[in-house]
């Protein structure tokens, strides 16, 4: 009976605005929705894992030119700020690479191939059917969402010189 008095309690508090919930969406100000998947060693992983980091949800794969030229801007700011203490107090950036890849073998020899050394990587090889592409509605690649350290949307999008602009100025 206590429990349902507690849940009344809190749901009469967010109908009034006292407590709000995290709309879960991919605009701006949105909580990011959940990614789950396999890594290329074959483990599972989930982007919330990385809650308290900055992380860069970056949608990709082996076959895609504009993604590959895009790897080396992404690996310089991931070298740059993994381990970067932010202005907030928050200590640390991920890159969650999601792969549209169809084939394994094509996708761990791009990992390597580009220097892609975070952990985070996951691939259902379900290429343009990918169901984490789909959850985020990627209709074109690369694609990214930068998130805070809430797995709140801060950003989208950021290509070349923008990820490293925003990062610099999260970090002063």
């Amino acid at each position: 009976m206590k429990t349902i008095h507690t849940l009344l309690l809190i749901l009469c508090m967010m109908v009034s605005g006292a407590v709000s919930a995290q709309q879960v969406g991919l605009d701006k100000g949105n909580k990011a929705p959940e990614i789950t998947g396999k890594n290329h060693a074959g483990m599972p992983v989930k982007l919330s894992e990385l809650q308290g980091k900055y992380v860069l949800i970056d949608f990709w794969a082996s076959w895609c030119g504009p993604c590959r030229h895009e790897n080396p801007t992404v690996v310089a700011a991931y070298e740059k700020y993994h381990n970067a203490t932010f202005k907030n107090g928050v200590n640390g950036f991920e890159v969650f690479s999601v792969s549209l890849d169809n084939r394994d073998a094509a996708w761990k020899n791009a990992i390597a191939k580009d220097g892609l050394v975070w952990k985070y990587h996951v691939c259902d090889f379900g290429g343009w059917r990918s169901a984490n592409a789909a959850k985020y509605q990627v209709n074109s690649i690369p694609t990214n969402f930068l998130i805070n350290d809430k797995g709140v949307i801060i950003a989208k999008n950021l290509r070349g010189s923008a990820l490293e602009a925003v990062l610099a100025d999260l970090a002063k």
